[in-house]
């Protein structure tokens, strides 16, 4: 189906050292924009971001420090690209929580402003989901064929859960083991430290994952900074959170 536009739509996808809007940096940037008689123009380009691309981001885009060493940085194609998108509305996938602000910070590390205000932003994964509900009840719907009664009782929703996962194994058995060590590795997404997840793994580092010094590492902020455990300690913290902490504090005194 074309798109009815009265004004160019523009479609595009980054793939980035990591999740940090201020702290990390794009490494491809690909934009399909779509003009008004629905005639498309595809622009891509790989971006050597100026910091190392850690392993766990390599291993989601597949994109290493030795792909983009002799690529521009995204000083350098800024202004292509921001001629390109200025025009338009804006559209991607899990985008206003990720591509949008993303995009619109590293123009902004590169001197490029863009006006907001009248700028429509479409995101096709919230279609998605408002269209295709991710619930429970809907996942008995598609893997048992059964209409779940009694949804949102405790003991409903546990019996449904337990049904889906048989389901599931039965329907991807060149996929999903019928293993708990496999399923636990499959359906973890990430390597957090605590079951808040403020607190999270890099290379098997500890770095906290918010506030002032999200993303950098415990032992390195106990160290220089003792008060920020004081404070977390007395804060109104998750018991999970301050006990986690607490071990890898220990470990630093051995």
């Amino acid at each position: 189906m074309n798109l009815n536009l009265t004004k160019p739509l523009a479609f595009f996808d980054l793939e980035t050292t990591g999740i940090d809007v201020s702290k990390d940096r794009i490494v491809e940037i690909a934009v399909v924009k779509v003009l008004p008689d629905n005639s498309v123009l595809e622009v891509v380009d790989r971006v050597n971001p100026g910091i190392p691309i850690p392993k766990g981001a390599s291993d989601v885009h597949g994109i290493h420090d030795e792909d983009v060493k002799d690529a521009p940085r995204f000083a350098d194609i800024a202004k292509k690209y921001f001629d390109l998108l200025n025009d338009s509305d804006w559209a991607g996938y899990n985008s206003h929580r990720f591509d949008f602000p993303f995009v619109v910070e590293e123009f902004g590390r590169s001197g490029f402003v863009f006006d907001m205000s009248e700028r429509k932003l479409v995101d096709v994964q919230r279609v998605f989901h408002l269209m295709e509900p991710r619930n429970l009840s809907a996942a008995y719907k598609f893997y048992c064929e059964k209409i779940l009664d009694g949804a949102h009782g405790a003991l409903a929703d546990t019996r449904a859960t337990l049904q889906i996962l048989g389901a599931q194994l039965d329907r991807y058995p060149e996929k999903i083991k019928n293993d708990i060590s496999f399923l636990h590795n499959f359906t973890k997404d990430g390597d957090f430290v605590d079951l808040s997840r403020r607190m999270y793994r890099d290379n098997g580092v500890p770095k906290f994952n918010f506030g002032k010094h999200k993303g950098r590492p415990v032992a390195e902020v106990l160290k220089f900074e003792p008060n920020y455990y004081d404070w977390i300690m007395k804060s109104d913290f998750p018991l999970d959170f301050k006990d986690k902490l607490t071990a890898l504090k220990n470990e630093m005194k051995k």
